[in-house]
């Protein structure tokens, strides 16, 4: 889990954040309990579960059963992918149009070459297709990459990585000095107070 407020990554379940001092637990409640939204595609893609099923037991003939998993299937499927396969989809169709364009003007090209030159026309379609389906490659790569990692803007999420790798690099267990630990705030505190009075005048 990452804090909202700094984006340092929470690994342990702590109830305040490390770096900033949000509070995690607000987060963790979210995260928990599904919201509204959540909830309707969890029932909505039950439902059509539950559609499917009984169309498919509905079916009585081989040709019935073959038009709903020739249509109906392809479509709900494309309804219910990710969008991370939406993206890859993207890719594949724009890399199958680039190929046909490529593949298409070069064979145009040939034969104006050869033949005549008025396929030359027919070339430029191609050369078109190509540049649609690499528009789409372009489109499925760069534009509609889901984000997958918070960015970190917090120098104190910074800083607190940078202590836990510190500590991870060494398995060493560093105590404190017997003068630091106290076994209680007051003495703490009076410890701190004595440290900042001045020095007697004499």
């Amino acid at each position: 889990m990452y804090c909202p407020s700094c984006g340092l990554e929470e690994k342990q379940s702590n109830q305040f954040c490390r770096a900033c001092g949000s509070n995690l637990n607000v987060v963790r409640l979210a995260v928990a309990r599904p919201d509204s939204i959540t909830q309707s595609a969890a029932a909505a893609r039950d439902e059509i579960g539950r559609a499917i099923a009984f169309k498919i037991r509905e079916a009585k003939s081989s040709g019935e059963l073959a038009t709903v998993a020739e249509d109906v299937l392809p479509e709900i499927e494309k309804f219910l992918e990710s969008p991370e396969e939406k993206r890859l989809r993207r890719v594949r169709k724009g890399t199958v149009a680039a190929s046909i364009g490529l593949s298409a003007t070069i064979a145009f090209a040939v034969v104006a070459s050869i033949v005549d030159e008025d396929f030359l026309i027919l070339a430029g379609l191609g050369v078109v297709t190509l540049f649609i389906g690499l528009s789409l490659v372009i489109n499925g790569l760069l534009f509609t990459v889901p984000k997958k990692v918070l960015s970190d803007k917090s120098p104190d999420a910074r800083s607190q990585r940078e202590l836990d790798a510190a500590k991870s690099a060494t398995n060493e267990l560093v105590l404190p000095e017997p003068n630091d630990i106290f076994s209680s705030v007051t003495e703490q505190t009076t410890q701190h107070l004595k440290e900042k009075q001045p020095a007697p005048r004499g």
